[in-house]
């Protein structure tokens, strides 16, 4: 299959963050840090995080794929690689990355693969998307302590990439905040119900 050619120009979308009324593109206030993590149907996925305390500013889009600025019906499409992922800027004086992490594991099923409960497909895979070195050895050994608990819980084993950041490409403006613009939209993001610490 091969993946669609894409487009130059980036998707236009309404700068301003529904929920928090901040920015959801760059550049942001210095000392804020970003995290980019992927677990199943964006909508649900940025909810968690917008959630959290110290969290800026949210943004969902496409990761770790081949074709820029793609679409959603071409990212539904199975052929660009991406992942329906969601961007996080948080202040980490209030929120450390590991509470980042813990909301991760804990948000939905990361032993499934392709797929999150009935979305199926290469788009609603499991990813964490890292920034520097800091993050990346942060993410793995949240990866093996969580393992740790799936296993004693008699659960499956992690399906997770976790690997350096992609670019990330900015979802349509309909998607921004979706579940806030539709509140009674679907969330099919569910947990394992193992806790993380």
């Amino acid at each position: 299959m091969t993946a669609p050619p894409g487009r130059s120009d980036e998707m236009p979308v309404t700068n301003r963050h529904l929920i928090t009324g901040r920015p959801i593109k760059p550049p942001f206030p210095d000392g804020l840090e970003t995290a980019l993590f992927a677990l199943g149907c964006f909508w649900g996925a940025e909810r968690v995080f917008w959630r959290l305390p110290g969290v800026h500013t949210t943004a969902v889009g496409y990761a770790g794929g081949q074709t820029p600025n793609a679409t959603y019906a071409e990212v539904c499409g199975g052929a660009t690689g991406h992942a329906e992922a969601v961007l996080v800027v948080y202040e980490p004086a209030q929120t450390a990355y590991r509470d980042l992490l813990r909301a991760f594991w804990e948000s939905h099923d990361p032993t499934q693969g392709m797929r999150q409960g009935n979305d199926i497909g290469s788009q609603y895979r499991s990813a964490i998307y890292t920034g520097d070195a800091a993050q990346l050895a942060a993410a793995e050994q949240s990866r093996a302590a969580y393992q740790t608990k799936l296993s004693a819980a008699g659960r499956a084993a992690i399906t997770t990439e976790i690997g350096p950041a992609p670019p990330f490409y900015y979802a349509e403006d309909h998607h921004q905040q979706y579940l806030a613009k539709n509140p009674g939209g679907y969330c099919g993001l569910g947990g394992t119900g193992v806790g993380f610490d």
